[in-house]
């Protein structure tokens, strides 16, 4: 069986009786990386758009087996406290976030068409947990994103908490003070859905609890730009505007983070935090976040952040289109940066198609079966390596002729390099001296070229853009 999806006997136990085992955590050597049953792993997956627990239309099952097949061992879910509007949101014309008549699947029970958000739905309970416990079984990990920005008030007209939607009398606010201190008794009922989330996925070691999705989206604040040489007003928005989240914001997050590690005191799961868009050089966490998370990310976020000693994850991807390659050089850039984890946004998952067969066009990005067989070979590379031993090497490519190169590396003794560009390229390393041998990984294809070599310390090598080199001293 391969690694990736091998199970200790621990682990096995703890999925067939229902106990407790240790929670996902980083790794204890390495934190840029994870621990997870045993094993050092990095995150790698293009999943479904975060409705597969509140949509009662899709078939969770088969959805996870998909992920499964291509040994992708990550993926995001939405708690069910935002969804969108079917066919509109964002672009989107079959939206797993957005369901259809009768198949809203809430953690509050419905007392007419209102929510009472003082009574729990059983039976999203149980798909909750059952959701969780299957994609365990399966060896992947599920990031439960508790809150997420709305974006628009249409949203905010959906929304459980909206006093319109719910019998329990909530405070009409501003949309935009959903997520801060500042909106009222809602407050209360956020805390107790949140707990509520938490205290269900306890018993369970493959969770990770993300606070907010996208906060800087109803909350921002500019904080840099990705070409200063744009024009205003053009220059200092999306999609060119670094932003993060307000004052406001960052105090409810960190309220926030504190109801989870209270709630999940005796477990000690992983929280991640939504940090900005593209990348940023970190400012502020919430005291208990031990993931950084950046959306549209580029490897920089990375280069920025690794000194926090931390993982930083690449949350989302979207918005450039459903060519497959653009997708698969952001992941090997971003992972082999540095990052811990890779989550592409895969628009072929639709109720209907949970084995992410949906090719017609739906969405401003990408997914395909095509696109997951190739995450997975990026998935089997990085976690066929001592991952806890590497860290990011600048010093291993002296020069990557007509493309780019980036490199992580154990001490002198095993090295992988990723060649990032189109066409023969020439690449000039620096090595101690001795004998080496490996192998170069297309990319697209898995396809893999045996190489061997003895150098006195400059070895230049003709490769080509999109392949992967591990190598060895031997």
């Amino acid at each position: 069986m391969p690694r990736s999806r091998r199970l200790t006997a621990l682990a096995w136990f703890a999925v067939l009786t229902g106990s407790a085992a240790t929670p996902i955590r980083l790794h204890p050597k390495n934190p840029h990386y994870f621990e997870f049953r045993g094993q050092a792993v990095a995150l790698i997956t293009s999943g479904e758009h975060y409705g597969a627990v509140i949509n009662g239309g899709f078939d969770y099952h088969r959805y996870l087996d998909t992920l499964a097949k291509d040994e992708l061992n990550l993926t995001r879910l939405f708690g069910g406290s935002y969804i969108e509007i079917p066919g509109q949101s964002f672009g989107i014309r079959r939206n797993d976030l957005a369901p259809g008549a009768g198949n809203f699947i809430a953690p509050w029970v419905r007392t007419g068409d209102k929510f009472d958000l003082d009574q729990w739905n059983p039976d999203y309970f149980r798909r909750y947990r059952d959701f969780i416990g299957e994609a365990g079984k399966r060896g992947i990990v599920v990031e439960v994103t508790l809150f997420s920005s709305h974006y628009q008030e249409a949203h905010w007209k959906l929304s459980p908490f909206n006093s319109a939607n719910n019998i329990n009398g909530t405070n009409a606010i501003d949309w935009k003070e959903l997520h801060t201190l500042r909106n009222g008794n809602i407050l209360a009922w956020q805390e107790r859905y949140a707990r509520k989330l938490v205290h269900e996925a306890g018993d369970f070691d493959n969770v990770i609890f993300e606070i907010q999705n996208e906060p800087w989206s109803d909350r921002g604040e500019l904080a840099s730009v990705v070409n200063p040489y744009l024009q205003a007003p053009a220059r200092d928005r999306y999609p060119n505007s670094i932003d993060l989240a307000d004052k406001l914001s960052m105090e409810w997050q960190a309220r926030v983070a504190g109801w989870i590690a209270d709630e999940d005191r005796l477990h000690g799961h992983l929280i991640a935090q939504n940090y900005a868009n593209f990348g940023f050089p970190v400012k502020e966490l919430a005291p208990e976040a031990k993931i950084v998370n950046f959306h549209y990310a580029y490897p920089w976020a990375v280069d920025e952040n690794y000194g926090l000693g931390t993982a930083i994850g690449y949350d989302e991807t979207g918005f450039l289109g459903q060519d497959d390659l653009t997708y698969l050089r952001q992941a090997w850039n971003f992972m082999m940066a540095g990052g811990s984890a890779f989550d592409a946004l895969d628009y072929s998952f639709s109720v209907g198609h949970e084995d992410g067969s949906d090719a017609a066009p739906n969405g401003p990005g990408g997914g395909s079966a095509t696109l997951r067989r190739e995450l997975g070979i990026l998935s089997k590379f990085l976690n066929g390596l001592p991952l806890a031993d590497l860290t990011p090497d600048r010093r291993v490519v002296k020069h990557a002729a007509g493309g780019y190169a980036r490199a992580l590396s154990t001490p002198n003794s095993e090295y992988a390099i990723y060649f990032d560009g189109d066409g023969p390229l020439e690449v000039t390393l620096i090595l101690v001296p001795g004998n080496y041998g490996g192998e170069v990984t297309d990319i697209v294809t898995g396809a893999k070229t045996p190489i061997a070599f003895r150098t006195t310390g400059e070895k230049t090598l003709d490769v080509r853009g999109g392949t992967a080199l591990r190598l060895a001293r031997i």
